[in-house]
């Protein structure tokens, strides 16, 4: 009678070594340490990289008039919402105002009102006797078209305002009749408020009169204009012209991203088959500093390109979504247009509303990679466009080049213990722990040379879907 052993019953009797084992005496195929943090990075790739050098790059421009124009904050804390009184200065005839005590008493004068979808804000040919300063909602502006139909003329939306001509021209009228699209919360602040703090605060009063005063004649742009004579017969007198220049042009300081990367020794020296370990670490290390550039180089508030967007270069969904009409209007506010970067959420929304309308966008061949585009510009997706917990973000579109006066990235190579170009690993020697640091720094910027080098489409929305 076989006995059997209560350790090996139900289970087959092991004839060879097993695999558990056998890998204790093998070396196993592996892969370099991987991450999900890398993305494509398109930004850095096709941009034209200029020599920094002095680590500061001034973008000379053509002496420029008209300023101001941006949107104007708010501040909500649980209440009624309150414009931030500094941002008032986005006005264009209160653009440099140091009289800060006058522009809080002109931000506390202003009082809410919500108008419902399809209320009318403005009509045109009434008085303009108020400032509006659209909080929350979108509103469309609306003309007369040659044969007296209604046209569209463009879109507001939060941070937008109306009727700053009332403090140069108190006698002006709306030129365009504005709706509100959907339910809007607007600021508005009377003509006779401005003109009670005018009359108490100097400061004031020295703007609005520096503003009433006559201008030099400028180009569609906002640039001092270049007399020209054209179409002229016999010895006319020519005009007398030169081209000025900004003063005080911007200057772009390179920005750096930087990290101590440690290795002990013993990882160092024993470990190093069949990956050296130093230089996977720095490869990881490399490519987080490079996605953080990325991340700066677009959100940065300095300089990065959605906070650099000149104000007539921002265009706002119709609808919501994007679609082949927004992106139209964007594409068709700059010559040249080179890319289109926007969240792949953002282009998965932009393809269902291709789809809607029976459209299909073409593809592109950029670098060995086949990509997306519209109107025969590329659409690339990029993480680094951040969607906002109401599922909206932006999409930009970019000119790129120095010689035509886009977008350029800035950066300094050549510099101590240089690694990439415009990165440097420096040994900053080993502790009394035996660990090994590395200093991995990276010196970057951007620049928009002109202001439609860059546009944005704003208030994008990813949850629409259709059946």
């Amino acid at each position: 009678m076989t006995t059997i052993d209560s350790a090996t019953a139900g289970s087959p009797q092991q004839l060879s070594l097993s695999t558990a084992a056998a890998r204790q005496l093998a070396s196993t195929a592996k892969s370099v340490p991987q991450t999900q943090e890398i993305t494509s990075r398109w930004l850095q790739q096709l941009l034209p990289w200029v020599q920094t050098t002095g680590g500061t790059y001034r973008v000379n421009q053509r002496l420029r008039h008209l300023a101001g124009g941006g949107q104007v904050a708010f501040v909500q804390n649980g209440g009624a919402p309150r414009l931030l009184a500094p941002t008032l200065t986005e006005l264009p005839p209160l653009h440099g105002c140091q009289d800060t005590e006058a522009l809080q008493a002109l931000a506390e004068r202003c009082t809410e009102q919500q108008y419902a979808p399809g209320e009318v804000i403005t009509a045109f040919g009434h008085k303009a006797d108020q400032l509006h300063f659209l909080v929350h909602g979108k509103a469309s502006r609306h003309g007369t078209g040659r044969y007296g139909a209604e046209t569209t003329l463009g879109l507001l939306s939060s941070g937008d305002h109306l009727g700053a001509q009332i403090l140069t021209e108190p006698q002006s009228i709306w030129e365009h009749t504005v709706r509100a699209v959907t339910a809007c919360t607007v600021l508005v602040l009377p003509a006779g408020a401005v003109e009670a703090v005018a009359a108490s605060a100097p400061g004031l009063r020295a703007q609005l009169a520096r503003a009433r005063a006559p201008r030099a004649a400028v180009n569609k742009y906002g640039e001092a204009a270049v007399d020209v004579a054209v179409g002229h017969l016999g010895e006319t007198r020519l005009p007398q012209t030169f081209v000025d220049y900004e003063l005080a042009p911007r200057e772009y300081e390179l920005s750096a991203a930087q990290t101590v990367l440690r290795v002990h020794t013993r990882v160092a020296d024993l470990y190093n088959e069949p990956m050296n370990q130093t230089d996977q670490q720095l490869r990881l290390t490399i490519n987080a500093l490079r996605e953080r550039q990325e991340f700066e180089l677009i959100n940065n508030p300095e300089f990065g390109l959605l906070h650099t967007v000149a104000p007539g270069q921002r265009v706002h969904t119709r609808t919501g979504p994007p679609t082949p009409d927004d992106l139209d209007e964007l594409l068709s506010l700059r010559k040249q247009t080179k890319i289109l970067l926007a969240h792949p959420k953002a282009m998965a929304a932009f393809g269902r509303e291709c789809s809607r309308r029976g459209l299909y966008p073409d593809t592109l061949d950029l670098n060995g990679q086949q990509v997306p585009a519209w109107r025969g510009v590329p659409m690339l997706p990029c993480l680094q466009m951040q969607v906002g917990a109401d599922q909206s973000t932006s999409i930009l579109a970019v000119r790129i080049g120095e010689d035509n006066g886009g977008v350029i990235g800035l950066h300094q190579t050549g510099i101590p213990d240089e690694y990439e170009p415009g990165l440097s690993v420096r040994f900053m020697g080993i502790d009394d722990r035996a660990v090994t640091s590395y200093l991995v720094t990276t010196y970057y910027s951007i620049a928009a040379l002109v202001p439609d080098a860059v546009g944005v489409l704003d208030n994008v929305e990813l949850g629409h879907y259709h059946d």
